[in-house]
């Protein structure tokens, strides 16, 4: 009993800290994530031959931190643009929006609105979409505080190392911290790195589609596809409903919207079915159900972004539980098929 009250109690405040401290908080796991990321980066240059040699480490820190900045700076400025013509230009296409209703009503000789409405209530499509460009808007923001803890977590990167082994020193313990570290740190970039090139493949198949059609503001549709990739499940969904329901609302026809819809929803199966499961073989060993779980609870603290974060923190968590004896029957309840090796260990 007084094991529970406890669990239950930090339970609560761990999710109090999440949900107070969100804007405090995701900046930083973002920064963490911009880190792994540039560290992934600085070992792919050191595989060039003679690279270590003639390029010292403050210099290649400093090249990628840059290279990246200016990547944000780039995705920023398109992304931005392109928010803002998609959120202003949405009010000229309501005569089509009003055209496909009655066109609706007299197909199927009943009324539309008033049908969906009793099954999915009082759904906005304008104002979704808005919730997602503020979310995005949002993420674009906090750019400038990801950069600034990203740089102080660079300062403190050889220094934190010699504070654990002073803290652990004469112990076997600081082993286990260097191996619990190293093993976050490669199924973290492991998994970011598949999933960007997996999501990057969708969104650029996906972007020549749109342009095809002519659909207005492509590359944040497809900028939209590429980020809601990395959110499982719903994701790939929603990035193919949602700019299906755009071209609809656009040219207030149904061919551009069967297209997009047919095209865009092939690319999502076969990339999500075919292609990813072979990219990434066995490295999630993460259940279903679990995934979806995580998704709802993330979402629900940290919107959007804790949906886009939610399968990096699992498997954080996975790694972190299955290193104690006490919480490794966590850590193989999360897990797919029970063995937390198959997502701890780390692989050459």
């Amino acid at each position: 009993m007084k094991n529970t009250t406890q669990f239950i109690i930090v339970t609560v405040a761990i999710i109090t800290l999440l949900v107070v401290g969100k804007g405090i908080l995701i900046p930083f796991v973002f920064a963490f994530i911009f880190w792994f990321l540039t560290r992934e980066i600085r070992k792919s240059i050191y595989r060039i031959p003679f690279a270590k040699r003639f390029i010292p480490n403050w210099l290649s820190n400093v090249f990628v931190f840059t290279l990246i900045i200016l990547t944000f700076g780039f995705i920023s400025e398109i992304i931005t643009v392109s928010i803002t013509e998609v959120t202003s230009s949405y009010d000229q296409y309501e005569p089509n929006v009003d055209k496909i209703i009655k066109g609706l009503n007299n197909y199927l000789h009943v009324d539309v609105i008033k049908s969906m409405k009793s099954v999915i209530g009082d759904f906005d499509y304008g104002s979704v979409l808005g919730d997602i460009a503020n979310g995005l808007s949002g993420m674009l923001g906090d750019t400038f505080m990801i950069v600034i803890y990203a740089l102080f977590i660079f300062l403190e990167e050889s220094s934190f190392v010699k504070k654990i082994d002073k803290i652990f020193a004469n112990s076997d313990k600081y082993d286990q911290i260097q191996d619990l570290t190293s093993k976050i740190e490669f199924s973290i970039t492991n998994y970011l790195r598949l999933k960007t090139y997996v999501s990057l493949l969708t969104g650029v198949l996906s972007y020549i589609i749109l342009i095809m059609v002519g659909i207005d503001s492509a590359p944040f549709w497809a900028f939209l596809i590429f980020l809601l990739n990395y959110i499982p499940t719903i994701g790939s969904l929603v990035g193919t409903v949602f700019p299906a329901i755009f071209s609809l609302i656009q040219f207030g026809e149904y061919t551009p919207f069967l297209v997009v819809l047919i095209a865009v929803g092939a690319i999502q199966v076969v990339v999500g079915n075919i292609v990813e499961p072979k990219v990434f073989g066995k490295s999630l060993n993460l259940s279903p159900l679990v995934t979806i779980l995580a998704l709802a609870i993330w979402g629900k603290i940290w919107g959007i972004t804790g949906m886009i974060l939610s399968v990096p923190i699992t498997v954080i968590m996975i790694i972190v539980f299955s290193q104690f004896e006490k919480t490794r029957p966590i850590a193989i309840m999360l897990s797919e098929n029970g063995d937390v090796e198959d997502i701890t260990k780390k692989r050459n």
